[in-house]
């Protein structure tokens, strides 16, 4: 007979089905983008593909002419723009630099999606199945689940620095290595990874790390002060604090430029450009279902998000439910030890929910003045640049966790019952069936025009010279960066835009906005892509607009066939006529109307 496999043959068929899944899934959630990632768009967040493209255009630019990749004069001419406190992802523009010139930045966009959320899967069975769980389904079940949650789904809508979600798993296995025993080096070259990973996830993911470090610190405080833990915690405490020193040092020397600008740079701003009432989770969210998934798909999806990127909890009830039983299993099972490392996860939840709340309580889409602790806390330094919405992404893998610590003292210990381990069976399918993600929603957008791919632009722009698209470029019309993003990953030199889709400041109370102050002439022309109609000209609006591109310095001002409106449609002829009456009539280019401005 033939012999059954030995434990370490069946943990690799494991590791190998578990990573298969993260993949095949990955590409299930992108496959809507791998038909033609040159032409097609994530259709609920084509702004922030766009603004991630270019950040991958501009980094590998920066990377390979000498340039700071933190500051740039190439959007918002003449103040430019303080990437450092912007999602700069300047690791994944270095490391990704040669892919972007090779298959340019819509199709490395892709590739970094894609793998971004394969790795998270990845790294977090990693770190159940060899730190945590003895079981491969339960490492498996648990990393799978975070990876593929409702929220990582949600932010799979174009955000490359929030689906970044391995790092999480590496930095919680590089604060606990700290507290293994050994010699004084051992401290030393644990600080100095922990440090290296730090610096990683700052220029990946910054809110992301604040977010880690603020759970962490939490867990790890409640789970410090537990009785049981306490002797443990007094032996480890001189090792954890000493590494914890080398990782600052390390951190600090790596982050001190980008932390300076963060803080005290050119173009800096304190708190954000978004409004954390309406970026807070609604309560009723909890137990509702998200759009992209199984449930969503049957009709259960809910509007109850701020937008279709922050879904950031959405477990659905029977998940909620589920958690809440194996806890209970958990806890009833647990020595005195587990049960302080149980009472930090189900506390660290709890805390990170009631925050993502918001400043007052929503529930099912009604506010009320009732204050929640976000409230008190929004005008602290560095909080108030959070979104409260994303502090429930603590959330999901306190879930995954039980999860899997669940199914692993289930098959070390079955229920006597055949009936209590069906209940159970039934249990997991019904809480995480709903929840498997369905395809992100995509569409064909608009394309560079031939005027920038052809590289007929550099006869109209003199090098390092400034122009621009119409409308001017925001958040919602996002082609003047995609165009940047397009010359600089050819080689084809570098045109400057004014405007641009960036946090920096102006706006109320100091506090930073969306994209630079608005002028006469970029809202004018807001105004006619928008609503389709011809605004009102005047010889004031003209001397204003034409005043306003000498202050920009613009050279050139191009109107495409077709421009890309991220939210809506826009109206091309609207725009042309509009421009006429302030410019003059236009000559035509290749593929689009350009307006020449004299030198000032």
């Amino acid at each position: 007979m033939p012999s059954s496999p030995s434990p370490v043959t069946r943990d690799r068929r494991a590791d190998l089905l578990v990573t298969l899944a993260a993949v095949a899934l990955a590409l299930w959630v992108t496959s809507g983008m791998w038909r033609d990632p040159n032409t097609r768009t994530i259709t609920v967040n084509s702004s922030d593909q766009a603004l991630f493209e270019w950040l991958l255009a501009f980094g590998g630019h920066a990377l390979t002419h000498g340039q700071n990749p933190l500051f740039t004069h190439l959007i918002n001419v003449p103040d430019g723009v303080n990437l450092a406190v912007n999602t700069s992802i300047t690791v994944y523009a270095a490391v990704f630099a040669p892919l972007t010139y090779l298959i340019g930045p819509p199709a490395t966009f892709l590739v970094i999606l894609t793998l971004n959320l394969a790795a998270t899967a990845v790294a977090w069975y990693w770190l159940l199945s060899r730190h945590l769980v003895g079981s491969r389904l339960a490492a498996g079940v648990g990393a799978l689940f975070i990876a593929y949650c409702p929220a990582m789904v949600s932010h799979a809508n174009a955000h490359l620095n929030w689906t970044a979600g391995w790092l999480v798993p590496l930095l919680i296995w590089g604060v606990f290595r700290l507290a293994r025993p050994g010699p004084a080096h051992r401290a030393v070259l644990g600080g100095v990874v922990l440090g290296l990973l730090v610096a990683v996830a700052f220029s990946i993911a910054a809110e992301g790390l604040f977010f880690t470090a603020l759970a962490l610190a939490a867990f790890l405080l409640l789970w410090a002060l537990h009785p049981a833990r306490r002797a443990e915690v007094r032996a480890v405490l001189p090792r954890v604090l000493a590494g914890l020193g080398v990782t600052a040092l390390v951190a600090g020397a790596l982050l001190a430029y980008p932390l300076w600008l963060h803080f005290a740079g050119p173009q800096r701003f304190h708190g954000t450009g978004f409004d954390p009432l309406i970026h807070s989770e609604d309560i009723a969210a909890y137990g509702s279902y998200p759009r992209r998934s199984l449930a969503g798909w049957a009709g259960f999806g809910t509007s109850l998000a701020p937008n279709p990127t922050e879904e950031n909890s959405f477990f659905g009830v029977p998940l909620l439910l589920l958690a809440v039983a194996c806890f209970a299993l958990l806890w009833r099972r647990a020595d005195r030890a587990f049960r302080a490392t149980l009472l930090a996860l189900g506390v660290t939840a709890v805390v990170f929910a009631v925050l993502s709340w918001g400043p007052t309580v929503k529930w099912n889409g009604r506010r009320t003045d009732q204050l929640l602790p976000f409230g008190v806390l929004d005008n602290l330094p560095v909080i108030n640049a959070a979104l409260p919405s994303r502090l429930a992404l603590v959330v999901a893998p306190v879930i995954g966790l039980l999860l899997a610590y669940a199914i692993d003292a289930l098959r070390a210990r079955p229920p006597r019952r055949r009936a209590s381990g069906a209940a159970w069976v039934v249990g997991f399918v019904a809480a995480l069936l709903p929840l498997l993600p369905t395809p992100l929603l995509t569409s064909v957008r608009e394309p560079v025009p031939v005027f920038i791919t052809g590289g007929a632009w550099k006869r109209y722009v003199p090098p390092d010279g400034v122009l621009t698209p119409l409308p001017l470029t925001v958040d919602v019309y996002p082609d003047g960066q995609r165009w940047q993003a397009y010359a600089l990953a050819h080689r084809q030199g570098e045109f400057r835009i004014p405007a641009g889709f960036f946090l920096g400041p102006g706006g109320p109370d100091g506090r930073g906005r969306i994209g630079p102050v608005p002028r006469t002439f970029d809202s004018l022309m807001d105004q006619a892509g928008r609503t389709g109609l011809v605004p009102i000209v005047t010889e004031g609006s003209i001397e204003e607009s034409r005043a306003d591109l000498r202050y920009w310095g613009v050279r050139a001002v191009v109107l495409a066939d077709r421009v890309h409106g991220a939210k809506f449609d826009v109206d091309e002829e609207a725009l042309r006529r509009t421009a006429t009456a302030l410019l003059g009539p236009p000559e035509r280019v290749e593929d689009v109307w350009l307006w020449r401005v004299p030198a000032a």
